[in-house]
């Protein structure tokens, strides 16, 4: 069996506020004179971010007002962007888009073309550094009424760094199809769609996604809820279920997270395993590396040991990471090779 740490990894599902060093939280708060932090010493921090116990993506979310809080300037959001890209290269990732949502960080100034630029040197930073690639998803709240205005900022770094458009945020009572105007804008500037679906709502969200143009589903694990299941296989497939896997819609799929915030009932075993037995287009992602204390190593390794994915089956959602990446053609003919050599050399 194949030491997980040499595995290559594509992830394709990272939260940038999501995924800080407790470390830099604590030096941006000292920075930024920022005094509301919880605790304030790196242990008792990291301990305070961990929402494994949360069971809701609410609570699960409220984490988010800390790390946001110190990302309110451009040097921050550098910094961050920075580490985000280096913590991955540590990891064996060879491919990440990273995403976040640019309205949040406007406190002190900035503009969202502000915020945009100065995640995207990070970033530069931290791919000359390590030579991981590393591209940028932009985010727009689903429950804000800025999409719009988000989206025109993407479509200004189409080509330079940004690759694609996300709906975010609580998704039951606030549908993507609300909107249409703002994933249009960002579709005809260039930008690709991924819509968060199928994580606290459940298949007519994903359809609703669907039709409003998404081309990957952020989560969408809750497909199953669309699919009969006998004895830990799937045996059939529902309408929307049927769709999905008919056009290959790739699912971002956070194993750890979704446990956290209920996606995944507790007590339950995750499906992604059935899923990707099924034929689905499974891709495995961290989501919140710093609340859910996770890596893509553990994904991985949580993949084998709870959920009984082989070296082929990691290796086939790799690969079906690398299909579905929103970047250019060259840039993903270098993650094939990057792949590829990592494979030959283990």
């Amino acid at each position: 069996m194949t030491q997980i740490a040499s595995l290559p990894k594509v992830v394709l599902h990272d939260h940038l506020d999501g995924g800080l060093r407790p470390s830099t939280v604590l030096a941006l708060a000292d920075e930024t004179g920022y005094l509301g932090l919880p605790r304030h010493d790196e242990r008792t921090l990291a301990e305070w971010f961990d929402q494994s116990h949360s069971a809701s993506l609410v609570g699960y979310l409220a984490a988010f007002d800390q790390t946001v809080a110190v990302m309110q300037t451009p040097a921050a959001l550098q910094r961050v962007a920075r580490e985000t890209v280096e913590d991955h290269a540590a990891d064996g990732v060879v491919y990440a888009e990273i995403r976040f949502a640019p309205s949040l960080h406007l406190r002190q100034g900035m503009t969202r073309s502000e915020v945009i630029g100065s995640v995207l040197r990070g970033l530069a930073e931290g791919e000359e550094a390590t030579g991981v690639v590393a591209r940028v998803i932009i985010d727009a709240m689903r429950h804000e009424q800025d999409a719009v205005e988000v989206a025109a900022a993407a479509v200004e770094f189409a080509g330079r760094g940004v690759v694609g458009f996300d709906l975010a945020g609580p998704e039951v009572g606030f549908p993507a199809s609300a909107h249409r105007r703002a994933l249009a804008v960002a579709r005809n500037g260039g930008l690709r769609l991924t819509i968060h679906a199928g994580e606290a709502d459940g298949p007519a969200g994903i359809a609703d996604a669907l039709d409003s143009g998404a081309e990957r589903l952020g989560h969408g694990v809750r497909i199953v809820e669309d699919a009969v299941v006998r004895e830990g296989q799937i045996v059939d497939l529902g309408p929307i279920a049927r769709r999905v896997h008919r056009d290959a819609i790739p699912l971002e799929i956070c194993l750890s997270s979704n446990i956290h915030t209920g996606a995944v009932p507790a007590g339950t075993r995750h499906p992604a395993g059935m899923l990707l037995r099924a034929g689905f287009n499974v891709t495995l992602n961290t989501d919140n590396r710093l609340m859910s204390r996770t890596s893509m190593s553990r994904e991985f390794a949580f993949a084998r040991s709870d959920l009984g994915f082989s070296d082929d089956d990691l290796r086939t959602v790799t690969d079906h990471a690398v299909l579905a990446a929103f970047c250019d053609e060259p840039s993903r003919r270098s993650v094939v090779a990057a792949v590829a050599a990592r494979y030959e050399s283990i």
